[in-house]
């Protein structure tokens, strides 16, 4: 089963004058830092075919997915849902969704869409015979895990170890930098490349800069060095935070892609294939205490106003739908299996999906096909912190990320 693989970017950078997201906090862009992009890259075998998006912004909605994926499919006849839709999770871009006090900017969300979709017909027509090759290796010292247990049993995200009343991490980091590339057949010459870690990007997030943040600076490392296309894929960084600046992540991180290229070996042929289905996720019982934000270690984080005011609309919503819809997707390229999860996943349910799929080789791509904002594992709701604190972002309940896993694992078995 011969393979073919082909690559492809546009610049998606946001005009000065949009609305920021990721803050909270309604931001304006005054300046551009670095330029966002969308990639796809897109690989057939067999008689089937998939295709990863990714785009340098916060999340994607699965109003866009969907719309995405309609036009792709009636513009190039290239089956929707075998596509996987993901977000760096970049803090610093345009605001493509409704989140706090920061309305969505439709028009931007327009553009972008049919910007992106042009593009992966660009992908397409760039397609070639090709050679693919995975290898990962593993980076301690770029991400931490930012909930820290305080003396009283709670915690606090973004917490300090210095502070008399901390005693512990709460939990574990995901440090696998997981690489697959696409190499042309004959030639060797570098297509394109895939790069999974988990680690969320917040550089400039609170100021008037727009940036892709390390994936971006990764993307530009390894252009000058030879790959001209990375698709950064964040892994489950729901609880993950940066350790250093985005320069530094980036360098070090292409560093790390350059090692797990020189361990590969290349072949052409590889199996691909794709699986979806689509979870009716619960939502937690909502008590007075949580709508006010006075539960056992609660955690509001920039105005606790932003919250006061999303509740009607958030209580009304939750009586209206009854369940979150979330799709989760598998797709299977060679020897490695992608799960496909739309929400900030926390490192410990990416971890149990990683080690439930063995003897496969399994990478979680958070932030994928839609967002339904927060997962924690269900042990964290005992703690509290601000990514358990009742909110437009953080309204399912503790069963939630299992659902999730026990979803992916389910179809993880079905491509493997």
């Amino acid at each position: 089963m011969a393979l073919r693989a082909g690559f492809a970017e546009v610049n998606i950078t946001p005009p000065v004058g949009t609305r920021k997201i990721g803050w909270l906090k309604e931001i304006v862009i005054e300046s551009v830092a670095d330029p966002l992009f969308a990639r796809a890259a897109t690989a057939e075998s067999g008689g089937e075919a998939i295709a990863f998006l990714q785009l340098d912004t916060l999340s994607i909605r699965w109003t866009q997915v969907n719309d995405i994926r309609r036009r792709v499919e009636e513009q190039y006849g290239f089956r929707g849902r075998n596509i996987m839709v993901a977000a760096a999770h970049n803090h610093a871009g345009p605001a493509v969704a409704h989140c706090g006090d920061v309305p969505c900017d439709d028009r931007y969300v327009e553009g972008m869409v049919a910007r992106t979709v042009e593009m992966f017909g660009e992908a397409l027509a760039n397609m070639q015979d090709a050679e693919i090759g995975a290898a990962s290796v593993m980076q301690w010292g770029l991400s931490h895990n930012r909930r820290v247990v305080m003396r009283d049993g709670t915690v606090r995200t973004h917490g300090r170890l210095d502070d008399p009343e901390a005693l512990f991490i709460e939990g574990p980091i995901d440090p696998e930098v997981s690489v697959v590339a696409a190499r042309a057949a004959g030639s060797g010459e570098m297509l394109g490349a895939l790069v999974n870690f988990a680690c969320h990007p917040t550089d400039h997030g609170d100021d008037s800069a727009a940036s892709a943040g390390y994936p971006g600076v990764l993307a530009r490392e390894m252009k000058e060095r030879g790959c001209p296309f990375t698709l950064f894929l964040n892994g489950a960084s729901g609880n993950i935070a940066a350790s250093h600046p985005m320069e530094h992540m980036g360098r070090t991180l292409a560093n790390d892609v350059e090692k797990a290229l020189a361990a590969m070996s290349f072949s052409s042929e590889v199996s691909i294939e794709a699986r979806s289905r689509t979870v009716q996720l619960p939502y937690r019982e909502v008590t007075d205490d949580e709508v006010t934000g006075r539960v056992r270690g609660a955690q509001r984080f920039v105005d606790p106003a932003i919250y006061d005011r999303e509740m009607p609309g958030l209580i009304a919503r939750i009586k209206e739908r009854g369940a979150q819809p979330a799709e989760v997707q598998a797709l299977a390229l060679g020897d490695r299996r992608f799960a496909g999860i739309p929400a900030e996943y926390f490192a410990e349910n990416g971890l149990r999906i990683k080690e439930g799929g063995r003897p496969l080789h399994v990478l979680v791509v958070s932030c994928a096909n839609g967002m339904v904002g927060y997962v924690p594992h269900k042990e964290a709701f005992l703690r509290g912190g601000y990514e358990t604190t009742f909110a437009p972002g953080a309204a399912l309940a503790p069963e939630a990320g299992d659902m999730l896993a026990d979803a992916a694992l389910a179809l993880i078995g079905e491509v493997g």
